[in-house]
């Protein structure tokens, strides 16, 4: 799918919260060790959630982006730990950026590839003219069962990005997505249910090698491109060895996507994670650079986007933090402030 007028990435942000747990301390709480290759997870404190996480992240796009938040004409939030089960978090956003209330707005859902769901509904809202700037947002706080495997990755952050016509202000303009989805039952949240459940034998190879790789080849064939014409590749980011198996698969070198794995030192911040990744590689990309990034949501599809980055990039980027300030920036936490932070303990 191209759009058909050009648009790109007029501003950028993340957001990662200050605490972190270890993993290996969530493996003494169960005895289990730390049986997954994760350092790490960044948790939300206490008075955080998705949409405190979305207002952070936009606050810092809007400043990369050296525009009006009052010509933002859409707001897509994408997430699956949304604070209200009824009451849109983009309207809150809007409110917090003081853009004007003659808006789009509305949230997302499909696990963790809401947030590029996001993406592509902006683009094409530019496309069309029939708004100036559209911003797509995706965030999560961390949802995993206690002793179960997700609670050693299940992560918090948000990612930002605003999307406007193609010009000299934009840092990377889009070439490209492509879109792969079926129903996959590898993952899944009832309601009233506080954590997700998954399905081992569906979770890799027909459920996330299956739609990444085919919404990486399709973006490929639609655009005449081949591995080789990509510097940086970004994955989503369930854990460490998914990422660098899909990237090994379509043959994509491993350097390409070292810039944007975020996962063995922040975790899988769902909705977040390969926005994230996007992020942490335009802070490091140069002007001519291509980017490939691929989302993924279980359920199950994939988004696959083609960016080149534009001069704008050297120096929009020191506007706002890179996220390697989020990711060094860090507090220790144990079990017990975790368990207090993300209100593990239920009546």
């Amino acid at each position: 799918m191209k759009p058909l007028s050009a648009v790109g990435i007029v501003g950028y942000a993340g957001y990662i919260p200050i605490y972190r747990i270890k993993a290996a301390e969530i493996g003494r709480v169960w005895g289990t060790g730390c049986k997954y290759p994760i350092i790490e997870k960044a948790v939300a404190a206490i008075d955080e959630d998705a949409t405190t996480m979305a207002v952070e992240a936009a606050r810092y796009a809007v400043a990369r982006a050296q525009i009006n938040p009052e010509e933002i004409g859409a707001i897509y939030v994408g997430s699956e730990s949304k604070p209200y089960a009824v009451k849109p978090s983009g309207t809150i956003v809007a409110e917090a950026l003081g853009i004007s209330s003659q808006l789009l707005a509305a949230d997302y859902e499909f696990a963790c590839k809401a947030g590029t769901e996001a993406f592509q509904t902006c683009i094409a809202l530019v496309a069309s003219g029939m708004v100036k700037y559209g911003m797509a947002i995706g965030a999560d706080t961390a949802q995993g069962r206690p002793s179960d495997e997700l609670e050693f990755t299940a992560a918090s952050g948000a990612a930002a990005f605003i999307f406007g016509k193609k010009s000299e202000e934009t840092i990377a303009y889009v070439e490209g997505t492509h879109s792969y989805s079926t129903d996959t039952p590898d993952f899944w949240r009832r309601p009233e249910e506080p954590y997700p459940s998954h399905y081992w034998r569906f979770t890799g190879k027909p459920a996330y090698f299956k739609h990444v790789l085919s919404a990486a080849k399709g973006l490929m064939e639609e655009l005449n491109l081949t591995p080789d014409d990509f510097d940086y590749a970004v994955f989503h980011q369930p854990n460490t060895k998914f990422p660098l198996a899909a990237a090994k698969m379509l043959g994509i070198e491993e350097e390409k996507i070292k810039p944007g794995l975020l996962v063995p030192i922040i975790g899988n911040t769902y909705s977040a994670s390969s926005p994230l990744g996007l992020a942490a590689t335009l802070d490091v990309a140069k002007p001519g650079d291509r980017i490939l990034m691929v989302s993924y949501g279980s359920g199950a599809g994939s988004d696959a986007f083609s960016f080149v980055v534009q001069e704008a990039i050297e120096w929009k980027r020191p506007l706002a933090p890179p996220i390697a300030a989020f990711v060094n920036r860090k507090k220790l936490v144990d079990y017990a402030c975790y368990t207090r932070y993300r209100r593990k303990l239920r009546k």
